[in-house]
């Protein structure tokens, strides 16, 4: 378990508490990546395993680790595994569009399908108008999507009650329905 302990530890410059942050980290992750790639398509180019050590190497390679508490450190793995996987999705689009002229075989070409990388495109921008409109639904959907939090492990997080975490979660389950079916234009619905 990841205390705000072993965070301000690892921000005081303790080795051992930094081996442990980035532990739990890729213990996160990979329960995170193993759920993800359950759901996913069977013949994805990306494994969990390959997922996970992407991510953490990030994580390791980065002196900016945000060690100032839980909610900071959560925030910041669930959106390194986002932008991981933005980045691949778009580098595979650019590769079947050619974009780096690397030659595919048929069955390769198969194999980078972009239908589920169309979706998660699709849904990073949305969660960006989202931000722009409701900061603290954009990052609960972060962290639930990609970060793997379970509802209570959310309110913790971001301090919030689980109540407030449950109904921002419809709220924004909601927006983002709309603004996906509407390609990316939405507006927060009213509250009252």
């Amino acid at each position: 378990m990841l205390s705000t302990r072993i965070l301000q530890q690892a921000a005081e410059g303790d080795a051992q508490a930094r081996a442990d942050v980035i532990q739990a980290a890729y213990d996160n992750l990979r329960r995170i990546a193993a759920g993800r790639m359950a759901t996913d398509r069977q013949d994805h180019t990306l494994t969990s395993t390959a997922l996970v050590h992407e991510v953490s190497l990030k994580l390791l390679e980065d002196d900016r680790l945000p060690t100032s508490g839980r909610k900071a450190f959560f925030a910041y793995v669930s959106t390194a595994m986002r932008n991981f996987l933005i980045d691949y999705t778009r580098t595979r689009r650019r590769q079947k569009r050619g974009g780096d002229r690397m030659k595919f075989s048929f069955d390769e070409a198969i194999v980078a399908c972009t239908e589920q990388s169309d979706d998660l495109i699709a849904l990073d921008e949305a969660l960006i108008a989202l931000s722009e409109v409701d900061s603290r639904k954009a990052q609960l959907v972060e962290t639930r999507h990609f970060g793997g939090l379970s509802n209570s492990e959310i309110a913790d997080a971001l301090d919030i009650s689980l109540a407030t975490v449950k109904r921002d979660w419809t709220v924004a389950k909601a927006w983002l329905l709309h603004a996906l079916r509407n390609d990316g234009s939405a507006e927060m619905p009213d509250r009252s």
